[in-house]
């Protein structure tokens, strides 16, 4: 398996994560009954760290399926290099940094990041294109 493929992979896992880390918070928020109930109710105000956790996860998952099929379509193609293992690596230490800035509401600092994962998905595109 390539290291792009590898990369991938833990990409996923981190996505996994944030699926969990806000519907934990979530569930500390409103307790086990709420959750586990049909949810009817629109339930207590959601808590910032709670909030801020969801729109991480969703920021994640606008990229994703690009970040994913570039490194699919990378390693069908055969067009994987040098390239392509450096965004794959930008692109998911940059997801890793982006969840704790997020969480701590760090403004600017959290888009640069963001932008270095984006940078990340331009380097793996370069050898397809």
């Amino acid at each position: 398996m390539t290291i792009e493929l590898t990369l991938l992979a833990w990409t996923l896992v981190l996505a996994l994560i944030q699926v969990m880390l806000p519907a934990l918070l979530r569930n500390r928020e409103t307790g086990m009954g709420y959750n586990a109930g049909p949810r009817d109710e629109a339930g207590p105000p959601v808590g910032k760290l709670t909030g801020r956790m969801r729109r991480a996860q969703s920021n994640l998952f606008e990229t994703l399926p690009v970040f994913a099929a570039a490194v699919l379509i990378a390693h069908v193609a055969g067009r994987d290099n040098a390239l392509t293992v450096w965004g794959a690596w930008l692109y998911l230490v940059a997801r890793v940094v982006y969840v704790p800035l997020y969480a701590a509401g760090v403004p600017y600092l959290r888009s640069l990041v963001w932008l270095i994962s984006m940078a990340g998905i331009v380097l793996i595109l370069i050898p397809i294109i």
